[in-house]
């Protein structure tokens, strides 16, 4: 006789506050998942727009409450301590689910019991639903995750049983909460890359990483120096650019020569402050970038190098 398929349930939990002109796609992705075994939560931090009235017009189609908490993470916690599933997720309330991404993502973890967490490849959206581009995902490596966050968000999904050994997301985190996890989890396990769409992400002016650059790359530099005692310079150059990117013009005459003195001072900094000292191949960068921008460039109409992008 032919085994019937099982299928663990897998629990998402939505974390709201003030997203109703999303929201609603936000819930229909996930109600609209063919997998038959989903456990909805929507934990609202107490939204004052249209989200309430949404989410009432969906009686007993999932579970929501609306009270005040304290933040993104702290709500993701709630959802998570209360859910039944064997396999967790999140996905946040303007992020939308693909056809076929949890019975992707379910399946995978069922073949593949050897990792922890599995991630997919997900779009940028623009705030109209409009796909911008494709997230810069790659196949997991422990090292090159220290240099860049290369695994989408709302595509993870995370056995219960690893969460419940290694703990929930960190509520003294503000921006970068998940990256901090899959530090955690990658200690540990092994994710598991599944090299399909399993959602999207919006991608915005209103949203923390794009409204709030200096506070989220902040963030970013004491995270990893938190987990691994330095940073690379990827990290730090980035916080270089979110400083500056917003004070100084480049199409100004000298303005690209004043970018460049701005980044290596505070990438000198902050190489001091987390590394303690600035590593032989910066130095040597700075000194091409400087002959380049203010010698070579002027004088002989060279094209000046270029400094790393954040």
């Amino acid at each position: 006789m032919k085994k019937e398929p099982a299928y663990p349930l897998v629990t998402v939990v939505t974390p709201s506050f003030n997203q109703g002109r999303f929201i609603r796609e936000t819930i229909e992705s996930v109600l609209a998942q063919d997998y038959p075994s989903i456990e909805y939560l929507v934990i609202d931090g107490g939204s004052t727009d249209e989200t309430l009235g949404i989410l009432k017009k969906y009686p007993g189609r999932f579970y929501w409450v609306s009270e005040k908490d304290k933040g993104q993470a702290n709500a993701i916690n709630k959802g998570w301590s209360r859910a039944r599933g064997e396999i967790l997720a999140w996905l946040n309330s303007d992020d939308i689910y693909l056809p076929g991404a949890v019975s992707k993502a379910a399946a995978f973890l069922q073949d593949h019991p050897e990792f922890g967490a599995v991630y997919g490849e997900g779009y940028h959206l623009e705030e109209g639903g409009k796909i911008i581009e494709r997230y810069p995902t790659e196949p997991f490596n422990r090292q090159r995750l220290i240099e860049t966050c290369f695994i989408c968000q709302p595509t993870v999904f995370i056995r219960k049983s690893v969460l419940e050994e290694i703990g929930f997301l960190d509520e003294d985190l503000r921006y970068c909460m998940d990256y901090d996890l899959w530090f955690r989890i990658a200690r540990k396990y092994n994710f598991g890359y599944l090299p399909e769409y399993l959602a999207c992400t919006r991608f915005y002016i209103q949203t923390k990483t794009l409204g709030q650059r200096v506070q989220v790359h902040k963030e970013i530099l004491e995270v990893v120096h938190r987990h691994h005692r330095s940073v690379p310079a990827s990290w730090v150059y980035g916080y270089g650019h979110a400083v500056l990117e917003r004070r100084i013009d480049r199409s100004k005459p000298w303005g690209n020569a004043l970018f460049i003195l701005g980044l290596i001072g505070i990438s000198f900094m902050k190489f001091l402050q987390y590394n303690h000292r600035v590593p032989l191949a910066e130095w040597q960068r700075w000194g091409g970038w400087f002959q380049n921008h203010f010698r070579w460039s002027h004088l002989r109409g060279k094209r000046p190098a270029e400094e790393p992008k954040s």
